[in-house]
């Protein structure tokens, strides 16, 4: 089976909220670190620190969902849609060089952050439900080794285990 985006966002703002400015996430930032920059926050998953000069307050669901299509999805592709879910909505977390770079790795390629021909190839490579199961163990170790483990780490996981369950019925 196969997903679109459509189906992969609403999944994503499944597991994103609405508004917050929460001071202790790096995300609501626009330095990226706490206290760096002006605290704006994060709507639907869209951060400060990734889009400083966006009005995330009064961001609509339509506006972001076409950012996310444009820079996110739409810059993972030519590999199975199952594992592009897998690496977006970690992306989300995590930013997307981290994403990309935890795929290569668990596909045996230089980790750099760029998603070009030779990663394409090394995923395609490799069976589908591996290259999720691969990408999800990097995700957890990931998350691990944050220091916003203890707060944060039981949803980080739920999250990890709910994809999961998407990736069983989409392999």
């Amino acid at each position: 089976m196969s997903i679109t985006f459509d189906e992969a966002f609403d999944r994503l703002i499944g597991h994103e909220g609405g508004f917050t400015k929460n001071p202790n996430d790096p995300g609501n930032w626009t330095g990226g670190k706490t206290g760096i920059g002006k605290l704006v926050g994060t709507k639907y998953g869209i951060a400060a620190n990734t889009y400083p000069l966006l009005d995330i307050p009064n961001l609509t669901l339509e506006q972001a969902k076409a950012i996310y299509k444009k820079d996110w999805w739409d810059r993972v592709q030519g590999i199975d849609p199952a594992i592009i879910y897998q690496v977006w909505d970690f992306a989300i977390n995590a930013g997307m060089g981290r994403a990309v770079r935890e795929l290569q790795a668990a596909v045996g390629v230089k980790a750099d952050g760029f998603f070009g021909a030779e990663s394409r190839k090394a995923v395609n490579a490799r069976p589908v439900a591996d290259v999720i199961l691969l990408l999800s163990a990097a995700r957890l170790n990931f998350y691990t080794g944050l220091s916003g483990w203890d707060r944060y780490g039981k949803g980080w996981t739920r999250r990890v285990a709910s994809n999961l369950q998407y990736a069983a019925g989409d392999c």
